[in-house]
């Protein structure tokens, strides 16, 4: 665990408290100042380790530059791979950086980059400044991020907000057990019909466009 979260979690430090919530503050300021004027943005994830030659890298800059053209901004995790291709196809690309032990370089196709300490202000921000997400192929922490939009709507924490999970090969899996959670009665039906899987760029496009909102999707 990185040292920042683990000083956080740490409760023999109360007299530290203080400190830590002005350093929590401080993420949440300099976000709020920076991206107060952003235009209605599409938050892409997905691995950091996707080589420029994997074709999800490609449909990634693709379809990052299709939604600039319809309009969006596009936010990313700063990093390389899936975020360096979502940063790519953008006209106004937003990187929301995270401190890591192994430092993570913004990549050079951001132009408005943020630093965070710690990944529960991060992920804040990506969902009060989206009004969609786009979730490509990845690991451990791009599965974080679509469980946190899922648990979000499910719970009504947002309002209507479109899910692409963009990659039939890779998510129909995670469906199946998705399925197994429906026969398990850990879920609804209803959330099984709030999100998207497709490999069509077009139809990404479409479903983001139709459940276009603006800024007030999040419920506080």
């Amino acid at each position: 665990m990185h040292d920042l979260e683990k000083e956080f979690l740490d409760n023999k430090n109360r007299d530290k408290d203080v400190w830590r919530m002005f350093r929590v503050m401080s993420d949440f300021t300099d976000a709020f100042e920076e991206l107060n004027s952003l235009p209605p943005a599409v938050s892409i994830f997905g691995s950091a380790r996707t080589s420029e030659d994997d074709p999800y890298y490609r449909k990634t800059l693709e379809l990052s530059t299709a939604l600039s053209k319809a309009g969006y901004s596009i936010i990313t995790g700063g990093g390389g791979g899936i975020m360096e291709a979502g940063n790519r196809g953008a006209k106004i690309s937003v990187g929301l950086n995270i401190d890591l032990p192994q430092e993570q370089k913004v990549n050079p196709f951001v132009n408005m980059a943020l630093r965070f300490r710690y990944f529960f202000t991060r992920k804040v921000t990506f969902i009060k400044y989206s009004v969609a997400f786009v979730v490509m192929p990845g690991g451990f922490g791009t599965l974080d991020e679509l469980s946190e939009a899922l648990c979000l709507v499910q719970t009504n924490r947002m309002g209507r907000f479109p899910i692409v999970l963009f990659g039939k090969e890779f998510y129909e899996p995670l469906e199946g057990f998705f399925r197994q959670m429906l026969e398990y009665d850990y879920i609804d039906e209803r959330d099984m019909k709030s999100y998207l899987i497709t490999d069509d760029m077009d139809e990404a496009v479409e479903y983001i466009e139709k459940f276009r909102l603006g800024s007030d999707h999040f419920v506080a």
